[in-house]
């Protein structure tokens, strides 16, 4: 056996090791806490049941899940809508101006995103700059109220999530082939037709990874929903916050999050489909 082959046996053997004991096994002790029973003096307790996920589907729980997907969906919806056209504009942009505006959408990875939303604190709250700023000028005449309301927590998770969506809307348009664009234009079709039948359709595969690398974090995001809505607006994130640390219900927790992962497994094997027929299709 040459080093090479020595190496990358080495790589994959550390890497499926790391993978196996701090993502596999916790996994699997996750799912097995959600199979038991909550213990009086104890955390858990033996027995097996199933009352933990039929929990879930209580009117209260599942009313709260609702209301979190419908905020997640609404959060990406309207980062695709920004982000759509500045993916499309830095696609067409020149080779001079692209880089600058690829670092304007990595800047923001840089630093923490729990920093970043205590800094939207001092833009949204009363006396904030957006407040300060609309009185100076005279616009209002009295404070705005967004702080501690949905408005305040869509505006944390698109500003958070945002470059999320940017970036493989960027990678998608890029792939798209100019030629098809311009076998489009020879045969009479306009630029907002060859966008909407060549470009948009070509960028599907773009647009679901972005919908869901925003959408699926969206879910967890506790810290945005209690600093900038003020625990009003409950996401998955909190729910499942509150039963490990404030209620110490560890089955309810662990239940709530293995429910959580499957979700996001589907999601992931229906974007899978999405972009394997998207690939036979640009082969046909």
């Amino acid at each position: 056996m040459n080093k090479s082959a020595l190496f990358r046996r080495l790589l994959i053997g550390s890497t499926c090791a790391w993978m196996v004991l701090l993502a596999l096994i916790p996994y699997l002790i996750l799912l097995g806490a959600s199979l038991l029973e909550r213990g009086a003096e104890t955390l858990v307790k033996p027995g097996l049941t199933l009352a933990n996920y039929l929990h879930l589907l209580s009117p209260a729980v599942f009313s709260m899940a609702v209301d979190s997907i419908g905020l997640a969906a609404i959060a990406a919806l309207l980062c695709l809508m920004i982000g759509y056209p500045f993916a499309y504009i830095l696609t067409q942009a020149s080779h001079k101006v692209q880089p600058l505006l690829l670092l304007l959408v990595m800047i923001p990875f840089w630093t923490n995103s729990l920093i970043r939303t205590y800094a939207l604190v001092m833009m949204l709250k009363a006396d904030g700059v957006i407040n300060s700023l609309l009185l100076w000028i005279g616009l209002i005449d009295e404070p705005l109220q967004m702080m501690y309301s949905p408005l305040a927590v869509f505006i944390g998770l698109v500003y958070t999530l945002l470059p999320f969506m940017i970036l493989p809307l960027y990678a998608a348009l890029k792939a798209v082939d100019p030629r098809l664009l311009e076998a489009g234009r020879d045969l009479g079709a306009g630029r907002l037709q060859n966008f909407c039948r060549i470009t948009v359709p070509l960028t599907v595969p773009g647009i679901i990874a972005g919908s869901m690398l925003v959408f699926l974090p969206a879910l967890g995001m506790f810290y945005i929903s209690d600093i900038l809505g003020g625990a009003r607006t409950m996401l998955l994130g909190n729910y499942i916050r509150d039963q490990f640390l404030v209620f110490r219900n560890i089955p309810m927790g662990a239940a709530a999050s293995v429910t959580m992962t499957l979700a996001m497994g589907l999601m992931l094997f229906l974007y899978s489909l999405a972009h394997r027929r998207s690939g036979k299709e640009m082969m046909q």
